[in-house]
């Protein structure tokens, strides 16, 4: 196995042990905001994560104080957020599946760097940031556009300061008094942006085309999740009733670490670039 930079004893041995699992297995992996860390976007539950209390879906629709809140902090969020460049973890994968050994990445973040490191097939349960849609009549926007809208609406908001990035891309405005809140140019109908806000289901046809990719292969590897929320907890919990080798790579405990064929407490953007390192090695016996 080649030289691991930046992991301990500990970790680099489980590195090897991981690659031997994984060796000549199509892989699904499963990411979490660990990943994205290292392209400047905060977690939620990691050290130093910053305290915070979500929007759930049933503020945004029905409170018109707490609507405009949300866009004055996903606004200015978004960005710094789109600024944001793929991670060294973001790109390992992109060339994993390049080598034909991951099928594909499903994952909870909505941030759009897997897309834009090169990966292919990306199942976005969460949704992503760039759309947005209305909720009346469904028209989509790019939320490119969107942002222009708010800034020509609201031209205090193209020169913010002091913006602290939260880990949807958003961040707690001092005051929205006064803003202007984007609504539906064809129907004036409520915007949301796509994504899964708390308190809402992940739609059931995009778990369901996650389901089939994790089908798809012979193992399953899950980086940057804690696996608190359970849409990644259950295709951890399919992998394992077709008693697929589970592979976890996190900063901190998750809530499958008992049942992971291999744990490996360490970085994700490290443990990703060993393991495209040793694509050689993953692809023996490949297919």
């Amino acid at each position: 196995m080649p030289a691991v930079i930046d992991l301990d004893p500990t970790a680099t041995a489980l590195v090897g042990r991981a690659i031997d699992v994984l060796a000549g297995r199509r892989v699904a992996v499963v990411t979490g905001a660990g990943v994205s860390t290292d392209s400047g976007i905060p977690d939620y539950r990691g050290e130093g994560a910053p305290a915070r209390t979500p929007m759930t879906a049933q503020q945004f629709l029905g409170d018109a104080a707490a609507r405009r809140r949300y866009w004055v902090g996903s606004h200015l969020g978004w960005r710094a957020f789109s600024a944001a460049e793929p991670s060294a973890g973001h790109a390992a994968l992109a060339e994993w599946e390049d080598a034909g050994v991951v099928a594909g990445v499903v994952t909870q973040n909505v941030d759009g760097l897997h897309l834009r490191a090169g990966s292919r097939r990306v199942v976005e349960l969460h949704g992503t940031m760039r759309r947005v849609f209305c909720t009346r009549c469904g028209q989509v926007f790019d939320r490119r556009d969107i942002a222009e809208r708010v800034e020509r609406d609201n031209p205090w908001m193209a020169t913010p300061e002091n913006v602290a990035l939260g880990p949807d891309g958003d961040v707690l405005p001092a005051s929205s008094d006064g803003f202007v809140v984007p609504d539906c140019t064809v129907c004036s109908g409520l915007l949301k942006p796509d994504v899964v806000f708390f308190g809402e289901f992940i739609p059931a046809e995009k778990f369901r085309e996650a389901e089939a990719l994790v089908r798809s292969c012979e193992a399953l590897v899950v980086a940057g999740s804690s696996l608190v929320v359970n849409s990644g907890l259950r295709l951890v919990e399919r992998a394992r009733r077709r008693r697929l080798p589970v592979v976890i790579v996190n900063r901190g405990a998750t809530r499958a670490d008992a049942k992971a064929t291999v744990k490996i407490d360490a970085g994700t953007s490290e443990v990703l670039r060993a393991f495209a390192s040793a694509l050689p090695a993953l692809s023996r016996r490949g297919h």
